[in-house]
Formats: structure tokens, sequence, C-alpha cells
């Protein structure tokens, strides 16, 4: 039997076991991969298991059996593909025994002994490391030097150490530099800085992070606290107490305590300090505790090391209720010299600015330096100053700084969308005092980047007055952008450099405050020769990076007046008289609409005059009289009421013609009526004569319409319909030599030439 998987898209080795005879092979592979936390909606496909006496004709069934046979795995019986049903967990079981046999679909005797196999999960990184341990404690001598050892952690990851970097532990410190430092791969806690003195600071709190996938991108990460502890050894010697005052003593403090003594008791011991003016004395004032009777010194002013060290001054202490029986035993005082020493106190370093503010673009790449701070250490000593970032102001480590110098730079790509602004905390340490810190807030905002590039404001409507002078601006015009608005956002307009030396019309002239003009480079323009100019403008921004864009003005040539005002822009205006005002214009589109309407009154009334009338008899019912209000056109509408194909069904619809439409072929002659209808033929003729004779006709158009025309007619059809003669009399064609203003016109008369020509027609066959 064979058995074949896929592993990362790869075919591994297949076992082949096709009978008892076969037992020599120079290798065996017999496992199954299936990946952990399979998370897909379809079973996950494991694998397929074949046997060479499987031909593909469903005469072969395979089984499964042994660990999750079943439950979690299952085989497709005829083709043998194994699926895994659920998702797995390799942590919760590494691996899975199966068997497997080949049977005979029909009478289930085995074609091949049964074989054994593992499916194994394959791990991914879904577990983190973690300090089993954890939280440690250690100390360390004070004094020791550098890289002495501390202690050890070690960090457990539960993924499959012998598949990719899932289980590949990385450390590192997050907090507790630059005091000590831990060793990547094994986790060796070491110090960092030399002469640590537990007198200064005795306890430290170790922040280390261990974090997968060989500290990678997309690794999973734990943490865990060191404490650490400075052990004592014997670096001082003993020493008497000195009259000292740090110089960070406040002000109003007692700095110092004297005391004079007096024999008296009660009332008359009591005592009376003063400070003799001199050397110091300004910096001090002493006061008498009631209690005890001794002088306190009280610091007047800040004291500071490095401009005085030491100051010398004098107390007088006398008696508050002096006896005159005893003043002249002498003075009732006492003089003594005070000396105090100013102690030099270690303070932090101090920055140069109470809070920094800077600025950088989205998608910056990493390792961009955005900005620095400063700072410096004020006492004598002068110690060099160490800069870090507190990492619980940057937990995702957007940002790095120098330790040196104190410039902060990009560590990975910046997302305005995502986070728009950051507040970090940069921390000043003394390089020979490390408990001495100092911190600064570092805002920094994340600019957006300029996408998208200048356009002008509006369509601008530019014109030019034919009149114009060289060197006049004639339009002024600004430009938006669709970016987030900024301060200080400026706008620059030019000309393409393409069309500097070959525009010799219009120039750009930038104003300087995101406004531009369009500027005349020569005078005189005319319509006759050119009436639209087209003008580019190159608008770039000063966005980062700056984007640019070239737009189109349109400008036309217009007449003006002499002060400049608008008259026209028209074309037709360009073939008009120069120097007509608007009122003589209007006065000749009047005086031409006028005579146009003269034109068609008059060739209205000739049209009617012609046209020949019919009255119909009201006195027959076979008489169909259609009346129309309008003139021409209508008579189309005649054949709907048509009555003469109803009574006669010889005559033939397809020789009738519409008056309102122009023959397009000569009509066949009208064949003769084929029976003798002598009542017919008197009737027609008596209606001829009354329409000939009768001077009441209408004088709108009118059509009389016979049920039948008589039989052998000679003249044939009496009908104006039937008619094709033309009556030349008026010829309306000189209307087509008006010009396109008369088409209209001329269309209508054309016609009325044709429906004349019916008219005469009938006229001559009546």
């Amino acid at each position: 039997m064979t058995f074949c998987s896929e592993r990362n898209n790869l075919l591994w080795p297949c076992l082949s076991n096709l009978d008892g005879r076969r037992v020599k092979r120079g290798w065996v592979w017999n496992q199954f991969f299936v990946l952990e936390e399979y998370m897909g909606s379809d079973p996950q496909y494991v694998g397929k298991l074949h046997t060479d006496l499987d031909k593909g004709d469903s005469a072969v069934k395979y089984t499964l059996s042994g660990e999750g046979a079943g439950s979690i795995f299952t085989i497709d019986q005829t083709t043998g593909d194994i699926h895994a049903l659920r998702s797995l967990d390799r942590e919760e079981k590494p691996y899975y025994t199966l068997r497997a046999q080949a049977v005979d679909i029909n009478t289930n005797r085995p074609l091949e002994p049964e074989s054994e196999f593992v499916i194994k999960v394959q791990d991914i990184n879904d577990n983190e490391p973690k300090f089993l341990e954890g939280p440690y404690m250690a100390s360390v001598p004070e004094m020791s030097p550098v890289g002495t050892y501390v202690t050890q952690v070690t960090a457990t990851d539960a993924d499959d150490p012998t598949y990719g970097n899932s289980a590949r532990v990385v450390y590192s410190i997050l907090h507790g530099q630059p005091y000590f430092s831990v060793d990547p791969k094994t986790g060796v806690i070491k110090t960092a800085l030399p002469n640590m003195d537990r007198e200064v600071k005795e306890q430290y709190q170790v922040l280390i992070q261990a974090k997968d996938m060989g500290g990678q991108l997309g690794g999973l990460a734990g943490t865990t606290t060191v404490n650490i502890t400075l052990s004592d050894v014997n670096d001082n010697p003993p020493r008497f107490s000195k009259s000292e005052v740090p110089e960070s003593s406040a002000v109003g403090s007692a700095v110092g305590r004297i005391k004079a003594h007096d024999l008296d008791i009660g009332r008359n011991a009591e005592v009376e300090y003063t400070i003799v003016p001199g050397d110091g004395g300004a910096m001090f004032d002493i006061t008498t505790n009631e209690h005890n009777q001794e002088g306190i010194i009280i610091l007047k002013r800040p004291l500071d090391y490095e401009t005085k060290k030491a100051y010398t001054f004098k107390v007088d202490a006398s008696n508050a209720h002096l006896d005159p029986r005893f003043q002249n035993f002498g003075a009732f005082k006492d003089t003594a010299t005070v000396k105090i020493n100013v102690l030099d106190v270690d303070e932090p370093p101090v920055f140069n600015k109470p809070a920094y503010v800077m600025d950088v673009y989205e998608d910056t790449p990493a390792g961009t330096i955005i900005g620095a701070v400063t700072a410096q250490d004020l006492d004598a000593s002068s110690s060099p100053v160490r800069y870090s970032i507190d990492w619980k102001s940057d937990m995702d480590s957007f940002f790095d700084i120098d330790p040196v110098e104190g410039t902060i730079s990009t560590n990975e790509l910046l997302d305005r969308e995502s986070i728009a602004q950051h507040n970090i905390s940069v921390v000043a340490t003394k390089l020979n005092s490390p408990v001495l810190t100092s911190r600064v807030a570092v805002t920094v905002h994340v600019l957006d980047i300029n996408e998208f590039p200048p356009e002008l404001a509006s369509p601008y409507e530019t014109f030019v007055c034919e009149n114009a002078k060289m060197g006049q601006v004639i339009q002024t015009f600004s430009a938006k952008d669709q970016d987030l608005p900024m301060s200080g956002q400026q706008f620059s307009f030019k000309s393409p450099r393409e069309d500097v030396k070959v525009n010799k019309n219009f120039t750009i002239r930038d104003f300087g405050n995101n406004t531009a003009g369009i500027v005349t480079k020569r005078g005189g323009f005319r319509r006759r020769l050119q009436e639209i100019y087209f003008l580019p403008v190159v608008i770039e921004d000063n966005g980062y990076p700056p984007k640019s864009s070239t737009g189109t003005l349109t400008i036309r040539v217009c007449g003006c007046e002499s002060d400049g005002s608008l008259l026209t822009c028209s074309a037709e205006a360009i073939f008009l008289p120069v120097g007509l005002s608007t009122g003589a214009l209007v006065a000749i589109l009047l005086c031409i609409i006028i005579l146009l309407v003269i034109v068609v009154l008059y060739v209205g009334l000739r049209r009617q005059k012609k046209k020949e009338t019919l009255m119909s008899s009201k006195e027959d019912i076979r008489d169909n009289v259609i009346h129309y209000d309008d003139e021409g056109g209508g008579e189309e509408d005649t054949h709907a009421f048509d009555m003469g194909t109803l009574r006669n069904p010889k005559v033939v619809k397809e020789n009738l013609y519409r008056r309102d439409v122009k023959p397009e072929m000569k009509r066949d002659p009208r064949p003769l009526a084929s029976q003798d209808s002598a009542d017919i033929r008197d009737f027609i003729n008596q209606r001829l004569k009354e329409h000939d004779v009768d001077n009441s006709a209408p004088p709108y158009d009118s059509l009389a319409t016979y049920a039948y025309e008589g039989d052998g007619s000679v003249a044939e059809s009496l009908s104006s319909i039937g008619s094709l003669a033309v009556d030349l009399e008026e010829d309306y064609d000189y209307l087509k030599d008006w010009g396109p203003r008369f088409k209209t016109l001329a269309g209508i008369f054309g016609e009325q030439s044709e429906t004349q020509s019916d008219s005469t027609t009938t006229e001559n066959a009546h």
C-alpha cells in the first residue's frame, strides 16, 4: 500500500507495500502531517491511501482504525482520501497512530496486510514564552565592575522546538537600563554601570522580555520582573560630623544651631541672638528657641555650591532683660564665629526646554531623525548625560533615541490614520550617578502626506477687450487643494516652460499671496482673427512631497467700450459695422422681424385667394365634408372619412392621392367605368354647376367627395385630389435663395405651389 501526503505544498515520499513478497526497501516513510489550529470551513485534507491493486473500478474499499479514527479522522472508502474533522492542538497531542487496510468491496477480503502509519500535528506559533520561575530575586555587591554576573532567567515556549522558529526565544531588557544588561540568547543578567553605590540606591527593578520567532516582527512575547538588591561593602571610613549644609536646602529651613550658656535661671537666662553684619550675614537669619535658648540659623536665600562653597559670619548672644545695676561689669554679651560649609548636591540633568514638539510625515522610512533633546549636568562635576525613552510611553517601539546625542528617530513606518499624535517621555540620566534622572515630554505629530495636487479654484470665464493694452491684468485667479489644510499653505503659479517663449499673447504673474493674474503681452486683439485663446498655468503647493498640476484658462476676445466695460462677445457681432451701439443693434433686429411678418402675411393672403372653395351639400347624405381651422396639411385626414370605397367596391384605394403630399411618380390613367349610370352622371353635373356659380363658397379649404364619378367619363377623375397638373402662375423657388433663415418659408410655399397646381387641374376638369 502506498501512503502519500502533502506538506507545505511538497509531495513527500510514499511507502509501497504491495504484497508480502516485497519486504526489502531502502527507506520507509509512514507519516502524514496536519496543521494544528486549522480554522477552515471544510475538513482539512491530510493525505491519500492507495494500493496498486486498485485499478480505478471501485472494487477496493479502504478502512481506517486506531487513534481518532471516525471521530477525528475520516477516510473516503473509494478514493482513500483522509481528512481531519476538527481542529487539533499539537500541545495537547502531538501525533496519532492509525492503521489502514485495503479490502475487496464485495467480499471484504483483505487485499493487503494491515499497515500502520502516524499523523503528526504540524506546529504553528500559538504559544508565547513564559517565565515559570518569575518573578526573580537577586543580589550583587555594590561597586561591582561592569559585566558582573547577577542572575539568569529562563523562558519556556510550548511550541515545537524542532520546527521553524516558533520556540526560538530571544531575551531583551525593557526597564532597568543603563544599570543592567541581559544576554539575548542565554538570559544571563549582568551589571552595565560601574561603581553602583548602595548608600545612594539599594533596590533596582528590572523588566525582562522573552520573544519567540527569534525576536522577529510578529513573534509572541512574555515578560518577568527581576528585583535586584545591592549588597553592602566596606567602602566608607568613619567621619566626624561637620557643620555642612546641602545646597538644595529650602529657603526658610533650619541649617544650623548654636547655644550660649547662661548661668542664670529663668527670665534672667533668656538669650537673644543676632548676626553681625558682614561676610555671609545676608544669607542667613537667626531666631531663639524659647524652650532651650538655642539659636536656630535660618536660610534666607538659596545656596549654590558652584557659586560659593562656604560662608563665615559672627553671632552675638545677649540677655533679653538687662539689670542696670550690673552694667558696669561690662558688656552682657558674647560673640561666636560660625562657619557653614555648602555641600554639593548631585542634581539631575536639566533639559534646555520644558517640553518638545516634533513633526514627522507618515510613511517616513524607518531610521529617519525627526528631532533631538538636550540636557546637561549643572553640577561642578559636569557628568556626561545619557538618554533613553521610557518604554511605558512607547509600548510599540515606534521611536528610538541615540543615548549620547539625544537624537530621536523613527523605528518603523508611522500611519497618521491610526495614530495622529505620539506622546513619549525621554529620560536623561547622569553617567556618574544613574539614580539622578529627569524627564521631559516629547509630542510627535504625524503629518499627512501631500496626496492631491492643487487645481484652479473655479472654472474662470475670462475675456480680453479688443482695445486692451500691453501689461494689463485681465483676470485674477486662485487655487484650491483637497489635502488637509495646513498652516502657511502656499501656492505658486507659473507658465509652463515650453509655453513661455511660444506664447506671445499672455503670461502668468504670481502675486505671492496664493493668487495670480493673467497679463497681456501685447495689445490689439481682433475677434475676426482669433476669438478664443487657451493659456496653460502650472500650480504647485508647498506640501511634502510637493504636488503640481497644469490647468487651462480660456480667454475670449470681446468688444468693449472705451472705458473697458463689456459690450458683446457673440460671434455674430464680428460682422456688424464697428461703432454700432446696443440700441442700434436692437432696432435692426426689430426691423428684420417686422419684414418677416409682413412677408408671411402677404403670402398667406395670396394663398387663400387662389385656393378652391368647395362647399358640401347638406341635402345629400353621400357628401362627406371635413372642415379645418388651419391652412394646409390637414387634407390627409379625409382618408378616414372617404365613403367612396364603402359605396363602390370598384374604386381602387391605391390610386388615391393626398393633396398635402407631392406625388413621386406619374399615375396611370384611371380605367373607365364599366357600367352606364345616367342618374349618377346627372347628379354629378348638377353639383358641378352649383359649385361653379356659387359665389358664397367658403374662403377656407374644402373637399367634396362624391360616391361615384360616372361611367366612361372622358375627363376621367373630376376630383381635385387626382389632378397632377401644376399651376405655374406663382413660383416661390426664389425663397430658397434668401438663405437658411427663410428655409421654413420656402418649404411651406413650395408645397403651396403644388397644391395650387392640383386646384387648377380640377377647375379645368369642371
